[in-house]
């Protein structure tokens, strides 16, 4: 504490200054031109006049505190931790909050002591929240059934920030004892209770922030973000692959006090993580919010929710976790500082991680033996036509309607002429011998099948194919590579991207992933697959909290009644 007291008196030297600063100051909202004095990782002083050991003029420049994701899943990334940081610390991001439910539901509490311990040592500050709902729900088999008594083994280690995303958000206002007794495990460890709540909105909305819930990363229109600012809730601003709210919300920020929103990414894809939070950032700028607001929605404010005291500013005594930015306008950072030290310059690392290893995984897809005939469906008497899911283009949601499939020897089979293709969700954790089998609208496959295990929430391995043969055929070489995600055609691979971390993570380079992902939807091209990310679409299909139809390993899902539904009308 002695030295940087006299750093930040200017009676010794700091061990890094940057000169002639142009300080973007999240607090005062201002900015003004200083020297900022850095000691041991920490922020000593920001004034004129600072010398130190090391100094770097800026000439200028703009200097902002680094970027912190609120709200990410990095086993959607498909990378490794080591890898995940790779693609994000040189746009600016050096903190995140993660929420490991993806590796939770197929591994539980190992999946979470995995992505800690494959997360250290990293120039990036990897928290954690405790999934909430694992599983999701009762419909599907996962891996784990995670309890208030399971979480309860981890809520005080000091990276754990609160309990992640409540989506059971009928369950709260149910008062379920087993939904509630997670978020008072959270409460009374005085951590936060994140959010999960689309469309909820009058009474019941009140009773689910009543319960302690402070956030939410899942409006996505104006009425929605405003209803929810104003009983007090965190506006999380999301922009993933798959979902896109910044500029819908963008009104609100523009018009309502911004120091209760912040900027999430919640599911990635390798390609999307070059330009994490800084493209959020100037994108809002773009769309017409002061930048100093958006600096604030992508630092401090995401720092104060979660209680990180001296994280998100350029102040003293604050981590030195800082970005040089040469304009207001790209927010692309010419230097990277994590904790003092110079860890990325001009959009590349300057440190290697190469030499951090994960820790050893047990393998995750465990099916029972599978037989051709576990694929076929038996046609009852007098019954031919089938509730098909019908995917919508950009929409996690999905439609019913009934349909005709080809029936041959008293078995219904794919009609790839109207687009009808079977889709099987083969359960892979106990081998229960569980496998839900229906038929999807959408994809256009002419030949061929795709397969992956990669399926929200419990992530069993889930098919879509225009025939049976090919279909197990992709079944299996999953289970050979103990996960991941294949287009296949005559019994042939066209594309593999193995995933054996969990069946949910490669073990390779991000950008031999993303190689391989650009592979994967050629080859499903090729095949006749009319949708652009055919992978991200089928991981959906078995997310049974989201209308209108779905399927599990436990059959159709109608998530409008909750239930098991019959296949045949």
């Amino acid at each position: 504490m002695e030295k940087i007291i006299k750093i930040a008196k200017g009676e010794e030297k700091a061990d890094l200054v940057l000169k002639n600063a142009r300080v973007i100051n999240v607090f005062s909202e201002e900015i003004y031109d200083a020297d900022i004095a850095l000691c041991d990782g920490l922020i000593a002083g920001v004034a004129s006049g600072y010398q130190g050991k090391e100094e770097i003029d800026l000439n200028g420049k703009y200097v902002s505190p680094s970027f912190i994701d609120g709200h990410v899943h990095i086993e959607s990334s498909m990378l490794l931790p080591a890898e995940f940081a790779k693609m994000v610390v040189p746009s600016g991001t050096t903190t995140i909050v993660a929420d490991p439910h993806e590796i939770s539901n197929v591994m539980g509490l190992q999946g979470i002591s995995f992505m800690r311990e494959a997360s250290k040592n990293l120039p990036l500050d990897v928290y954690m929240t405790l999934p909430s709902c694992v599983p999701a729900t009762f419909l599907e088999t996962s891996g784990v059934d995670l309890n208030s008594y399971d979480l309860a083994l981890l809520i005080d280690a000091p990276w754990v920030l609160g309990i992640a995303e409540m989506m059971n958000f009928p369950g709260v206002v149910a008062c379920d004892s087993a939904v509630l007794s997670k978020i008072k495990l959270g409460l009374e460890k005085s951590k936060r209770i994140d959010g999960h709540a689309p469309h909820l909105s009058g009474k019941d909305l009140n009773a689910y922030v009543a319960a302690g819930i402070r956030s939410d990363h899942e409006c996505t229109t104006c009425e929605e973000a405003i209803e929810k600012l104003r009983l007090g809730m965190y506006l999380m601003v999301r922009e993933a692959t798959g979902a896109r709210d910044l500029e819908p919300l963008i009104p609100v920020l523009k018009k309502y006090n911004t120091r209760k929103c912040m900027f999430v990414t919640d599911d990635r894809h390798p390609q999307h993580l070059k330009k994490h939070i800084s493209r959020m950032v100037k994108k809002a700028v773009e769309l017409g919010l002061d930048p100093i607001k958006a600096v604030q929605m992508a630092s401090l404010n995401t720092a104060e929710y979660f209680n990180l005291k001296n994280l998100g500013a350029v102040a003293p005594g604050f981590k030195a976790d800082l970005l040089v930015l040469d304009n207001l306008k790209d927010f692309e950072p010419e230097i990277v500082i994590k904790n003092g030290k110079i860890v990325a310059r001009n959009g590349s690392m300057t440190v290697n991680l190469d030499s951090l290893k994960p820790p050893a995984l047990r393998g995750s897809v465990n099916i029972k033996y599978l037989y051709h005939d576990d694929l076929k469906i038996k046609v009852p008497k007098g019954k031919t036509r089938v509730k098909t899911i019908n995917v919508l283009p950009k929409q996690l949601i999905t439609k019913c309607s009934f349909e005709n499939p080809e029936v041959k020897d008293g078995h219904a089979n794919s009609n790839i002429k109207d687009d009808i293709l079977k889709i099987a969700v083969i359960e892979r954790h106990k081998a229960t011998g569980n496998i839900g089998l229906g038929f999807v609208k959408g994809f256009g496959l002419k030949s061929g099948a795709i397969a992956s295990t990669v399926a929200h929430d419990s992530h069993n391995m889930i098919v879509i194919g225009t025939n049976d043969e090919d279909m197990y055929y992709a079944a299996v070489e999953l289970v050979k590579s103990q996960g991941g995600k294949i287009v296949v055609e005559n019994k042939k691979t066209l594309a593999h991207l193995k995933l054996p971390v969990a069946g949910l993570m490669s073990d390779k380079t991000a950008e031999e992933v993303q190689v391989q992902i650009k592979q994967l939807d050629e080859a499903a091209a090729k095949i006749g697959c009319k949708i652009g990310e055919p992978f991200m679409s089928m991981a959906f299909l078995s997310l049974s909290v989201i209308p209108e139809l779905k399927i599990t390993d436990k059959g159709l899902i109608d998530v409008n009644k909750f239930e098991v539904t019959d296949l045949f009308v």
